[in-house]
């Protein structure tokens, strides 16, 4: 195989966020408002650049998932999978997915969302998943990111942890954020927001 094609996730393929996505799946709207609420001191603080992303996305997986059993958070992800995320997927994305698939190429999502409910998606499709890894401790979801959050630069390292780049005469890369510009860089063929409705 010597193409191969790597997708963001968040925006790319989908037509929103699935982080808030997957907690109102978890914990229904007024728990997540709720919630929205008491993280406000902490969303204002990250939107000011004054919190690193990563501490605060660990204060909202602490706070809506904390202490949830691993077991209980994965089946709930792969619920949402199937019954909920078909309907945020852009279908210009699908397509392009199914045109790479239809020519033999590696096809592997990269995301700053948590592997557990983007991995049952790709899994589906039969592509890949490299994502953000949420710690276990006793079986449980402690709330904290094991490693680093997977974006910007973190993608590529990822990428090259499990791919020899070097290998494939043919990279794509398909993004819509900063957080993917230095996976786009790797690519011969660089797509930035390419799935939007004109």
């Amino acid at each position: 195989m010597t193409t191969i094609a790597f997708f963001d996730f968040d925006g790319t393929i989908t037509q929103k966020d699935t982080l808030w996505e997957i907690i109102r799946f978890h914990r229904g709207s007024m728990r997540m408002y709720l919630g929205v609420v008491k993280l406000l001191p902490a969303l204002i603080r990250f939107k000011l650049k004054q919190l690193p992303a990563q501490e605060m996305k660990q204060r909202v997986f602490r706070y809506y998932f904390g202490e949830m059993t691993e077991e209980d958070f994965n089946a709930g992800c792969a619920d949402f999978c199937r019954n909920r995320l078909p309907a945020i997927i852009r279908p210009q994305a699908l397509t392009a997915i199914r045109k790479h698939q239809e020519q033999g190429h590696r096809i592997v999502v990269v995301t700053a969302s948590a592997e557990n409910w983007v991995s049952p998606w790709c899994a589906s499709l039969q592509i890949g998943c490299i994502g953000t890894r949420l710690e276990t401790r006793d079986a449980r979801i402690s709330g904290n990111i094991l490693g680093i959050n997977c974006n910007g630069t973190e993608k590529v390292n990822r990428i090259r942890q499990q791919f020899r780049l070097e290998d494939y005469q043919e990279i794509f890369a398909y993004g819509d954020s900063e957080g993917d510009k230095p996976m786009l860089a790797l690519a011969h063929h660089a797509a930035f927001r390419p799935f939007r409705d004109k």
